[in-house]
């Protein structure tokens, strides 16, 4: 199966996907899938590979191959600011099923990947799927091709139009760190999902403004985050977000 991305730049479907797992980093709101582990390793992973990456005003979804061989070295993706209504989360098809595979680049050659536009969040944030526009959901896809482990690029037409991460409350984690190896408790899995409502929904627009409302929910957020004693890698992941905003606008 070939793939296109930015108009004319394809790619051939192949069995090899990566085995790193994601790393969500949540303040950033970014998906990595790769295995550098700080900056400096990063800038070096990209000027060894060629693709999509982003250039000064300018922050596209990453997509990285190696020269050599062409194969997919790794990827990064941008959460959309805000995520759509619940009932076009609801229109998005469970079919198909995530098949594993890698991508092998036709030409050595660097494109733009856009960032999508539009995030999907299932029930309890189960999973998260970002997509080019709203107008995908109106035709079934033609293929999830999990190009990584619960990372899924989803293809349309033949045409890479978004992509999902699965269970992304057991992916969080900061900067570049790798996450917890160990399953989230079930207080985190709540408390993530009530972190995505203030990350994606007007919830946040509100704190911006100094609503007294939103603020005094941010304020209890931030309190439950600090107060859970399991599970503290990803908690203070989370707070790594909720705090800087509470610190803003929810402190006397």
């Amino acid at each position: 199966m070939r793939v296109t991305f930015d108009g004319d730049r394809s790619a051939t479907v192949t069995g090899g996907a990566l085995r790193v797992l994601p790393r969500f980093d949540f303040r950033d709101q970014r998906v990595r899938v790769a295995e550098y582990a700080d900056v400096g390793e990063w800038q070096q992973f990209l000027a060894d590979t060629f693709g999509s990456r982003e250039w000064l005003w300018d922050d596209p979804d990453e997509l990285r191959f190696g020269p050599a061989d062409r194969e997919l070295a790794g990827a990064a993706f941008r959460l959309p600011h805000e995520a759509a209504v619940p009932e076009d989360c609801a229109r998005v098809p469970a079919a198909p099923p995530v098949r594993p595979g890698g991508l092998r680049a036709d030409e050595v050659r660097d494109f733009r990947l856009p960032m999508t536009t539009e995030l999907c969040r299932a029930p309890e944030d189960a999973v998260l799927t970002c997509l080019r526009d709203l107008d995908v959901l109106d035709e079934p896809l033609d293929a999830r091709v999990g190009v990584a482990p619960d990372v899924a690029l989803l293809v349309q037409g033949g045409t890479v139009v978004g992509w999902s991460l699965t269970d992304p409350a057991r992916y969080v984690t900061t900067g570049f760190t790798a996450p917890d190896p160990a399953p989230p408790a079930p207080a985190t899995r709540l408390l993530f999902t009530a972190c995505m409502d203030l990350a994606t929904t007007p919830w946040l627009d509100a704190v911006r403004r100094r609503d007294p409302a939103a603020v005094s929910d941010l304020r209890e957020l931030d309190h439950r985050l600090r107060a859970q004693r399991e599970d503290r890698r990803r908690v203070d992941a989370l707070l790594a977000l909720v705090g800087d905003l509470a610190e803003d606008y929810a402190r006397p």
